[in-house]
């Protein structure tokens, strides 16, 4: 029996990111042993190569696990395709005008990698946000909605991830992502950016921005504007997911549907902590031991998780 399902039956939850579950498993040849000890930690790991294809055929040997710098033994290993909640939080600002075109060719070029089994929601924000589309199995509402999008108004982009989040919650699907397409900072949330940030940490969610940015030199640029890019990135990194800024707008397409086809192909690396029912939020590094002749790689995984308390 295949590891997912020896877990589907204990009733852990295989998450985005992180699960804390109270087992430990231990496969022998001729019979799955279990034992019930043991927290267990999935963490979700992406490996991309300098093209940002995904990098697949990787062994839990290619893989050093850290929690809070003390190295852990990666137990098990597997790839990890199963369907997705995927949420589209869409910048319809003022400043998106000459945007919104190659936007939604992005968006439909995201749809156009997922897997038949996934399920989509949009939220769309200016001055607020909005659930435009709640939770369908058919990406092609959402394309027939933005169709009809017209920008208007400031950002309220920290606003607009916090209700992507709530919406989030109505899935039950084991795997979360957002795919937030924005062109510049908060200007217009009622929430801070600790604030999301501390959703995120406490999240199943994976986040990946695509950000469409003006150059420095273009023009005076407003503070929330010059923090745009640093903020979507942290948002990002603290999920596991990843940040794009785009140059050039003919580029989005092709960065959207690289996301989409790398949300397809990720490991799940597993561990069992040692003595650390703390309640504490642990901060971990995945290092990468290449194969020889592999192609220069780097792995992308989430920032932390919380041990559970005793």
């Amino acid at each position: 029996m295949r590891l997912r399902s020896l877990l589907a039956l204990l009733g852990i939850w295989c998450g985005t990111n992180l699960v804390q579950a109270q087992t430990l498993l231990k496969l022998e040849p001729a019979q799955a042993n279990i034992r019930i000890d043991k927290s267990l930690v999935l963490v979700p790991v992406t490996v991309c190569d300098r093209a940002n294809r995904a990098m697949t055929g990787l062994a839990k040997e290619h893989f050093r696990l850290f929690d809070d710098k003390v190295e852990q033994t990666v137990t098990s290993l597997w790839a990890d395709d199963a369907p997705l909640a995927i949420g589209l939080v869409f910048d319809t600002s003022a400043s998106m005008d000459n945007k919104l075109k190659r936007s939604r060719l992005a968006a439909d070029a995201f749809f156009e990698a997922a897997n038949p089994a996934d399920e989509f929601f949009l939220v769309e924000f200016n001055d607020r946000p909005k659930v435009s589309v709640p939770l369908t199995d058919d990406s092609r509402e959402i394309q027939n909605r933005l169709t009809f999008t017209a920008p208007k108004g400031r950002t309220a982009l920290l606003d607009a991830i916090y209700l992507a989040l709530h919406e989030m919650k109505k899935s039950k699907k084991s795997r979360k992502a957002l795919l937030v397409i924005s062109d510049g900072g908060d200007n217009s949330s009622r929430y801070r950016a600790r604030e999301i940030k501390n959703l995120v940490r406490e999240s199943e969610v994976q986040i990946y921005g695509i950000g469409i940015y003006e150059t420095a030199g273009s023009r005076a640029m407003m503070a929330e504007e010059v923090y745009g890019p640093t903020l979507l990135a942290e948002l990002a990194e603290i999920s596991g997911g990843r940040h794009f800024p785009v140059d050039n707008l003919r580029d989005l397409p092709d960065i959207a549907s690289k996301i989409g086809i790398e949300l397809r192909n990720r490991y799940v690396l597993a561990f069992s902590p040692m003595g650390q029912r703390d309640g504490r939020y642990h901060r971990l590094q995945v290092k990468l031991v290449p194969p020889p002749e592999a192609p220069p790689m780097h792995a992308y995984w989430r920032a932390g998780y919380y041990a559970p308390a005793e």
